[in-house]
């Protein structure tokens, strides 16, 4: 039995409760020494006893599994054959009911005043903010000359496409039509 700690789920904002399990692992199938005396101990028998008892006990649940497809452990799960042939635990226990998810929202104050380490220098969260809008104002003045520039490009572009189209003379800039005038 395994112990799953409380977890935040940001998604649906919900604090989620301790979650304890079974897990079944097929490759970790023997268990360490400890468990064997645990079993000696409560039965009173030697440790050998144990062991082949406890392998007994093994041999039997996987020969009943693969005769039945299933076996059904009460207040602990199943334990059965999947479609590859490989024996899996599905868990019957669920937490207790008061174990709960909790609904959790994010709570901003945003006058409230905090102290904030930046560097080796403690601020405070309003001083940040100001510092970091000197900064993003100081940024937009710095690039009005990339808009300027766009913008000088453009008409350049023009003032060629007018030139190759009506001619690259002097003439070409005004107005080209001739009056009548009567004398």
């Amino acid at each position: 039995m395994e112990s799953l700690p409380s977890s935040v789920d940001t998604s649906a904002k919900n604090i989620l409760p301790p979650l304890n399990y079974f897990r079944f692992d097929k490759l970790l199938d023997s268990p360490d020494r400890q468990f064997y005396s645990f079993i000696a101990s409560q039965q009173d028998i030697a440790d050998f006893d144990a062991l082949r008892m406890y392998n007994d006990f093994a041999y039997d649940l996987k020969e009943r599994i693969n005769n039945e497809e299933h076996f059904s452990w009460d207040g602990i799960g199943v334990l059965k054959k999947d479609q590859d042939g490989n024996i899996v635990f599905e868990t019957a226990i669920s937490g207790p009911p008061f174990y709960q998810a909790i609904p959790a929202h994010k709570v901003i104050h945003p006058d409230a005043q905090h102290v904030l380490l930046v560097g080796d220098t403690e601020r405070t969260n309003v001083e940040m903010n100001e510092w970091l809008q000197q900064e993003q104002g100081k940024r937009t003045m710095k690039s009005w000359w990339i808009y300027a520039l766009v913008v000088a490009i453009i008409a350049l572009l023009i003032i060629l496409f007018h030139f190759s189209s009506a001619g690259w003379s002097l003439d070409s800039s005004g107005n080209q039509q001739k009056l009548q005038t009567e004398k």
